[in-house]
């Protein structure tokens, strides 16, 4: 088995994080629930690869996600950071007495949980109380109605941990002390970088990592989230720099997610320039340490090509967090699929393959691009008839923002996972049928990549009770497309919806060249051109000259990359 580590740094990576972690939740519920769609059932997915067994100091078996998480003290909302499974150790007050003078104890009351939280905690207590009475289920049912917990959910999410539904290790989740919670004044790579130390908090986040690391068989690599609209991306560029120096042949995959922002028509010049730099700034330093580095995150989701079917409010990031998330799974579901032989008979999984195969693909041959887009259809079109005007291919759109579209690339390759896709109206598609589909819509497009590694998987997208209410009134309770107009008066959520076929891919491509001459300009126009605007700024940030023009030629070097033969300089 090969092992991935999961690292969540700042607070949109983690509201992404628990939609995702939910997602295999769901599915571990779902594989032991006797009334469970069959599909769920399969072996076809080795969740040991996300996830480790352990045992509390009572004796009971515990199964946590592999997940190291690292966030602004308070960001935790009711949850601790000992997690649920672990009684935490309350240190005795010590007998020697070395303080005189009056003495208060100054305390802050618990937070309050939520109604989803508050029936969580019901139902565990009543399992334990059915465990202690020989298997008889006796605790009382439940008065929170689903229909209650969603609307609740809906109007009143504060933090990440108010949706999560996932038990965490001790080890799991860190809070840095000193940077409390306050995402207005914590948003560019500059206040990030004066309040992080490294030397302060460096040895205890890296013995957590080491913890998780260590018990792993045969690692694979790091699946990396960073929250890169603000202070955070410099707390992951010092992390990702230790884990390169410790950790020298294990693969980092990167994904650099940004929420909403909050533009207005009074944006001022200033404002806009500390964005503009904090977003060349952060992703060129990102890029020094990762082997595949996935922007995600568009300025409006839902204005964009990939809501079609959704009814997403940008301002909350649990909705926007939410199709992160889902485009997440789906597209890591390789990494974790059971290795399937040429003469292995018909299989529920096809297109196994691990993370440093996915990055091999994409940044590790031709001309070596490390920049990837990612794409997703949510839900994806059957694969004939109804609803589907459009094919498979054409259906997928990107979360990758400032991406230029119908771009002719001879060198492109790409990275597809489709899974539990309908093959017409609600019956669900044979991995065979996913294949010759894919195929034949390959060769009816104008342009096609390279090279496209598919993997397919016949398990959809559980959609659990904390899932926001985001889905069109045309999808159906399996993430069938339904005919009739759509309309905005209504969103269904995981009470209408249970399940949704997906498909995501990563693709190396030319179309990133506008997302990477925007950093490129940005800086040079406004941070190191002679007069730029933001000269000061990035000196207050700690930047020399020296420094910017490393950060100007490696940007340079991307671009060059990817610009077309005929674009290029032959005058050397």
């Amino acid at each position: 088995m090969k092992e991935l580590v999961t690292i969540q740094v700042g607070d949109f990576a983690n509201y992404v994080g628990s939609h995702f972690w939910n997602f295999q939740d769901e599915l571990l519920g779902l594989a032991g629930d006797p009334n469970a769609d069959s599909v769920f059932k399969n072996h076809d997915l080795n969740m040991d690869v996300l996830y480790r067994t352990g045992e509390t100091q009572q004796g009971i078996l515990t199964y946590t996600p592999r997940l190291l998480s690292i966030n602004m003290r308070g960001s935790l909302g009711s949850l601790s950071s000992h997690g649920t499974l672990y009684k935490e150790v309350t240190s005795s007050p010590s007998d020697v007495v070395t303080w005189t003078g009056m003495v208060s104890t100054q305390a802050s009351e618990p937070r309050k949980k939520n109604l989803f939280l508050q029936r969580l905690y019901e139902e565990e207590e009543n399992m334990v109380v059915a465990n202690d009475t020989s298997g008889s289920s006796n605790g009382s049912q439940s008065e929170i109605q689903d229909k209650d917990i969603v609307e609740s959910l809906e109007n009143g999410v504060q933090f990440w941990t108010d949706y999560s539904k996932v038990h965490y290790h001790p080890q799991s989740l860190y809070e840095l002390s000193g940077v409390w919670m306050d995402a207005e004044d914590f948003n560019n790579y500059g206040i990030g970088k004066e309040s992080f130390s490294w030397a302060l908090h460096g040895e205890e986040i890296s013995d957590r990592l080491r913890f998780f690391v260590e018990e792993c068989d045969y690692i694979q690599g790091f699946h990396f989230v960073v929250d890169d609209s603000g202070g955070f991306s410099a707390v992951a560029e010092e992390f990702l720099e230790n884990i390169v120096d410790e950790y020298t042949n294990t693969p980092v995959l990167l994904y650099a997610v940004q929420g909403h922002r909050a533009f207005t028509n009074l944006q001022s010049k200033k404002r806009t320039v500390l964005e503009d730099l904090h977003d060349a700034v952060s992703f060129s330093r990102l890029s020094s340490y990762s082997k595949l580095i996935v922007p995600v995150g568009l300025p409006s989701l839902s204005q964009s090509k990939v809501s079609k079917f959704l009814h997403i409010e940008d301002e909350k990031h649990y909705h926007s967090s939410a199709v992160y998330a889902a485009a997440l799974h789906s597209i890591s579901l390789p990494s974790r699929m059971e290795p399937v032989g040429p003469t292995t008979p018909a299989s529920s999984v096809s297109g196994a393959v691990d993370l440093h195969g996915v990055i091999q693909m994409l940044s590790g041959q031709g001309r070596q691009n490390m920049v990837s887009v990612l794409d997703v259809a949510i839900p994806a079109p059957a694969l004939s008839g109804g609803q589907n005007e459009l094919s498979l291919l054409e259906n997928l759109h990107p979360l990758t923002p400032q991406i230029a579209e119908d771009v002719e690339d001879m060198q492109a390759v790409e990275c597809m996972t489709v899974h539990g896709t309908h093959a017409s109206g609600s019956r669900r598609a044979s991995v065979s049928e996913v294949k010759d589909a894919v195929d034949a819509a390959f060769q009816r497009a104008e342009t096609s990549p390279m090279f496209c590694h598919l993997s397919v998987a016949l398990r959809p997208l559980p959609i659990p009770l904390p899932f926001p209410s985001i889905f069109g009134n045309q999808v159906g309770q399996h993430g069938e497309l339904m005919g009739g107009p759509t309309t905005n008066s209504s969103s269904k959520g995981s009470l209408d919806v249970h399940s949704i076929p997906m498909a995501a891919r990563l693709r190396s491509s030319n179309a990133v060249l506008p997302f990477l001459e925007s950093r490129l300009r940005n800086l040079h126009r406004s941070g190191i051109d002679r007069g730029a605007a933001g000269a000061q700024l990035l000196r207050s940030w700690g930047f020399g000259r020296e420094e910017l023009e490393e950060m100007e030629e490696m940007l340079s070097k991307m671009v060059a990359t990817l610009c077309p033969p005929q674009l290029s300089s032959d005058s050397d």
